[in-house]
């Protein structure tokens, strides 16, 4: 027979291991973040060094004994564990203490519960829920009849209550499906964009890095941004401009954080297709916090797991305001932008990063005089509307000559919009080799 929960739970007191394995380590700085980021308050942070976990309590008799007495001493309800607990641990823990315990996964998906907002995010949200959920149904669900929220509580069983296994299949059965058809249609939308070859670009990078801040930056939107882990969950997609390229499509992807349960990258697989096929990935960096490099390392990691290793990358170090650096762009050893350095929250080097993108997306480009008479007026103001007109005079029989510059993909467009072939205006050696 399990404990009654209580109704709050707010205050936690926080279990920190430090491990032999350096695979095995966590930040306890990240572990604070992410607490805070969930809306609790760690009353103390309990740290041990182990050569690997019990295999009953994960911290040991001593340790566990320890952390009983500090739970009465700052009166808290909650424990979390800066790491994974396999379910027979978090039972016994929960059975010692007498309080709930949640661990880095479970704490994690809480915020993600938090921050979900639109359907498809809060339905992902719910699958990696419910599967991290179905390997703790030893202990039955009627805990589930006395939550009142609370941290690791939000989601599913606020709303709904599961009876037995039978119905937990069901229900994850039921939102694989649905997640099935919002695939198909981001599916569908990625084709109409690359039928009408529309280069898109992903924004990537760890939690917290600045993201969402520079999506807004350059695409004048309000997309939720905050100093905290987690700010945005839900992709959000936008038109932007790119000179020498045309529109393009720019879509702000979830933060990556340090062993990212895999439940996880699995539940927001749709999400996380706009990253794997993407023209460009841009991967924003904090290049001001001092864990930069292992960041980067993990991005990649989760990059890797997803299938996006082999797309195109533009990285950006953010935040050089924090460093008092300048401005600038580097370059590989053939002359192409490799990293740029700016700060999205100040504006600095926000051009820059727009010419980055220009000479990385911008590889067919079509410079040449156009020499227009009266009756092509519909030529002439679709070449001004696609602001590719660089220069415009007369020449000594009158016609218009037009000096423009665009993207050939732009240029195609127009001439099929008005019904005309692109070779009837081309120099001979700018046309493709099928128009010859």
């Amino acid at each position: 027979m399990f404990f009654e929960r209580p109704d709050a739970g707010e205050t936690a007191v926080l279990v920190h291991v430090d491990f032999h394995d350096e695979q095995a380590r966590e930040d306890p700085g990240e572990f604070l973040e992410l607490v805070r980021s969930a809306g609790a308050e760690p009353a103390t942070l309990l740290t041990a060094s182990r050569q690997r976990p019990d295999s009953r309590t994960f911290v040991g008799s001593g340790k566990l004994e320890e952390l009983r007495e500090t739970l009465a001493a700052h009166q808290a309800e909650l424990v979390i564990f800066n790491h994974s607990l396999k379910p027979s641990q978090e039972r016994n823990l929960e059975r010692e203490l007498k309080c709930r315990v949640l661990d880095r996964t479970g704490l994690i998906l809480d915020i993600f519960a938090q921050r979900a907002r639109t359907h498809e995010g809060k339905l992902q949200v719910e699958l990696a829920q419910l599967e991290y959920l179905s390997t703790r149904l030893i202990r039955g669900w009627t805990h589930l009849e006395r939550q009142k929220g609370g941290i690791g509580l939000r989601g599913p069983g606020e709303t709904q209550l599961e009876t037995d296994r039978r119905l937990l299949r069901e229900r994850i059965k039921a939102i694989h499906k649905r997640l099935s058809k919002v695939r198909s249609q981001r599916d569908q939308n990625r084709r109409a964009r690359s039928r009408a070859e529309v280069p898109s670009v992903s924004l990537v990078g760890y939690t917290n890095a600045g993201k969402s801040t520079l999506f807004n930056a350059l695409t004048q939107s309000d997309v939720y941004a905050a100093d905290q882990l987690f700010a945005t969950l839900d992709p959000t997609l936008r038109r932007l401009d790119i000179e020498d390229v045309g529109t393009v499509v720019l879509a702000d992807t979830v933060g990556f954080i340090r062993h990212l349960p895999h439940k996880l990258v699995e539940a927001f697989q749709a999400t996380l297709q706009e990253a794997t096929e993407a023209t460009l990935l841009v991967h924003v960096i904090d290049a001001a916090d001092p864990d930069r490099d292992l960041n980067v390392e993990q991005v990649n990691l989760v990059l890797n797991e997803i299938g996006a290793r082999d797309v195109p990358m533009l990285k950006v170090m953010n935040k050089i305001d924090a460093l008092g650096s300048a401005p600038r762009i580097e370059r590989d050893g053939e002359g192409m932008p490799e990293v740029v350095w700016l700060s999205a929250r100040e504006g600095q080097g926000l051009e820059l990063l727009h010419q980055a993108l220009s000479e990385r997306l911008a590889n067919d480009v079509l410079e040449f005089p156009v020499v227009l008479g009266p009756e092509q007026g519909k030529l002439r103001a679709g070449l001004h509307e696609l602001g590719a007109v660089r220069e415009e005079y007369f020449d000594e029989q009158g016609q218009s000559v037009l000096e423009v510059r665009l993207p050939r993909r732009d240029f195609n467009q127009l001439m099929a919009q008005l019904g005309e072939r692109a070779d009837t205006y081309l120099p001979k050696a700018l046309r493709e080799p099928t128009e010859w």
